[in-house]
C-alpha cells in the first residue's frame, strides 16, 4: 500500500518516513492483496500537540484514524492501533455478510489478527441508548453557533433561515467552526 506523507508546520524528516511506513505496514497482513488506492498520512504540531491523521480508502469503507499526543512516534503508535482495530472490526462484519450470502471470497485475509487479540463480537453492534425529538427553529448560522456555545454543546442542528434546510454548526479542533449542509 502506497501512502503520501506530508507534514503541516513540521518537516517530515526520512526517521519519521520510514517510521511511518514500518509502522504502517502492518497492515499489509489483514488484506488478501495489497489496495490499490493512495493513503494519505497528515504529521502536524497544534499547540504543542503532535497530531498524526491517517486516511486509507477502500472499496466500500474509509478507514481513517488521528491522534494527538506529546510525542510524535507515540501518535503514530496509537493511529495504527486505531487502523488495526477499524480493520478488524470492519473485516468482521464483512466476513460475516460474505458467510450468511454463501460467498467466499472477500477483501480481508480469513485468519489475520494482531498476534492473540480477540475479535470482540459485540463491537460491531450498533446500539441507540437515547433518542430526542425537538423542533428545529429557523436561524442563520449566527444564531445557530450562539444556540450551540450557550447550551455548551460541540454541535448543533438548526434549519437555516436562508436555504429552508436543515444544517449542523460544530466546533473544530482548532476552535473555529465548520458548518454541515445537504447536497
Amino acid at each position: 500500500m502506497n501512502f503520501s506523507i506530508r507534514g503541516q508546520q513540521i518537516e517530515v524528516t526520512e526517521a519519521l518516513k520510514d517510521y511511518v511506513d514500518k509502522k504502517l505496514s502492518r497492515l499489509d497482513k489483514y488484506f488478501d492483496a495489497p489496495p490499490t488506492s493512495d493513503g494519505t498520512v497528515t504529521l502536524s504540531v497544534v499547540r504543542g500537540l503532535h497530531a498524526v491523521e491517517v486516511t486509507i480508502p477502500l472499496i466500500g469503507v474509509v478507514l481513517r484514524a488521528e491522534d494527538r499526543s506529546d510525542d510524535m512516534y507515540a501518535s503514530i503508535d496509537a493511529v495504527v492501533d486505531k487502523l488495526e482495530r477499524q480493520i478488524r472490526k470492519h473485516k468482521t462484519k464483512i466476513n460475516r455478510k460474505f458467510r450468511q450470502k454463501g460467498v467466499k471470497s472477500s477483501l480481508f485475509v480469513e485468519g489475520a489478527t494482531a498476534g492473540n487479540v480477540a475479535l470482540e463480537e459485540g463491537d460491531d453492534e450498533l446500539e441507540v441508548v437515547r433518542t430526542k425529538r425537538f423542533t428545529l427553529k429557523p436561524m442563520d448560522v449566527e444564531e445557530a453557533i450562539l444556540q450551540m456555545n450557550m447550551v455548551g454543546h460541540n454541535f448543533f442542528v438548526f434549519s437555516n433561515i436562508d436555504t429552508r434546510e436543515v444544517n449542523v454548526v460544530y466546533k473544530r479542533n482548532d476552535g473555529k467552526y465548520g458548518l454541515i449542509e445537504q447536497d
